[in-house]
């Protein structure tokens, strides 16, 4: 079912969002690209003549109340961006008199869903090695059923439109499905183009397609890397990964982040890219830098001669326009990763070059996908947002489609689980 050829009118929807937005100290939103991102859907199902419950998680309160990761700090925002009043239940699994209230177009805002351990359905006060956790695990799951239950309770239909929550099987991403029949239950708008995007990357290839992978460590993008090596023309490894590459071609790295355990790893995926065709595209010299900072001393170095007591904290001019030239050809891209500490306002010239490639290709027709959370923060920090085909809202989730991965999210949906 789609939101589209769905009848509200008269109905309650329940809709799980991704509103885990950045506050200030002050409980302030900083930054509601996620809540806007919601509002197609939130709107669409208002003017069909339903009523709105909304629910969402905020922060990691570990199943306890915490007031400062309380939603009721962005009800007022919520609020202002339907261009309506929203009430506010205080406690979403005690909510039933209030949404039985609601009226069409009336909006209830859940307090947050991770007050409540069954949400994410784990086994509270108990590791894993301890003897009676499998015994607490097979507990909470029935308590995680009973809390999905009650919150299918409140609604006649379910929309599911956090992405950013798609990979994980909790009670109000996957769980809840079971008690909806299948034509009560839906992506919303957001959703659909975070798939669509993702088949597109995936499954839809427009050649050449290139990807960039940046970040930190290789070890936590091998499973991408190696579902995309059967995939890719061009594979760009930068940011901190490039310094393992580095020193598993025998080169100094001097202080630069580099896995000393991940070096037969490094290797082995350049003999992969080899075997498989795929040009690997690594970064041949960087800036260096003496000291973690904006501020410090900086120097242009190949990645294979850093000086001790110094570090690459992004992309030198050699490998930008090398990075640039494959991305400009290509007509599906992926970005995930930056090529340097771009938080820096001195090392974001990588970062830049990237962005700034991709924009010209999507310009001449190609498609750009922008995922994860670091890429998505250069991108809008350049203020180039909106001259890529797509940024996506999901960190964890778009990295485990890319992996091949089912999401529970949307497997409770389509049935497919």
């Amino acid at each position: 079912m789609k939101i589209d050829d769905y009848n509200f009118a008269g109905k309650k929807a329940i809709v799980r969002v991704d509103f885990n937005v950045p506050l200030d100290e002050n409980g302030h939103v900083t930054d509601d690209t996620r809540i806007r991102g919601a509002l197609p859907t939130l709107k669409a199902i208002l003017e069909k003549g339903g009523s709105l419950i909304i629910m969402s998680h905020m922060g990691k309160p570990k199943g306890k109340v915490n007031p400062k990761m309380s939603l009721l700090q962005i009800k007022d925002v919520v609020a202002k961006a339907l261009g309506r009043d929203v009430k506010f239940a205080p406690d979403c699994a005690d909510a039933s008199e209030m949404a039985a209230a609601l009226k069409p177009g009336e909006v209830l805002l859940l307090e947050n869903l991770r007050f409540h351990p069954e949400e994410e359905g784990k086994p509270v006060g108990i590791e894993k090695t301890d003897p009676g956790y499998d015994a607490a695990k097979k507990e909470m799951k029935e308590l995680q059923k009973a809390f999905a239950k009650k919150l299918a309770s409140y609604a006649d239909v379910y929309v599911n439109d956090a992405f950013g929550t798609a990979h994980r099987k909790h009670a109000s991403t996957a769980v809840i499905a079971d008690y909806f029949k299948p034509e009560d239950k839906m992506l919303g708008y957001l959703m659909e183009k975070e798939v669509h995007a993702v088949d597109k990357i995936l499954s839809d290839i427009k050649r050449p397609f290139t990807a960039i992978m940046g970040g930190s460590k290789v070890s936590t993008k091998i499973g991408i890397i190696e579902n995309l090596m059967d995939k890719v023309d061009n594979l760009i490894l930068c940011g901190g990964m490039t310094y393992t590459f580095a020193k598993a071609q025998g080169g100094n790295v001097g202080n630069s982040i580099c896995e000393l355990d991940k070096l037969d790893l490094a290797r082995d995926i350049m003999k992969k890219a080899k075997e498989k065709g795929v040009n690997l595209v690594l970064g041949t010299d960087c800036v260096a830098a003496d000291a973690f900072s904006n501020d410090a001393h900086t120097q242009i170095c190949s990645v294979m001669d850093i000086p001790e007591g110094w570090e690459g904290l992004d992309a030198g001019p050699e490998t930008r326009k090398q990075f640039a030239n494959v991305i400009k050809d290509a007509k599906t891209i992926l970005w995930n990763g930056p090529a340097g500490v771009f938080e820096f306002d001195n090392f974001t010239a990588g970062s830049r070059a990237i962005a700034e490639a991709i924009v010209e290709a999507t310009n001449k027709g190609a498609f750009s996908l922008v995922g994860g959370g670091d890429s998505v923060a250069c991108v809008n920090k350049f203020g180039l947002a909106n001259d890529v085909s797509y940024v996506s809202t999901g960190g964890g989730a778009l990295l485990e489609a890319i992996e091949g991965k089912v999401l529970p999210g949307i497997a409770a949906i389509k049935g497919d689980k």
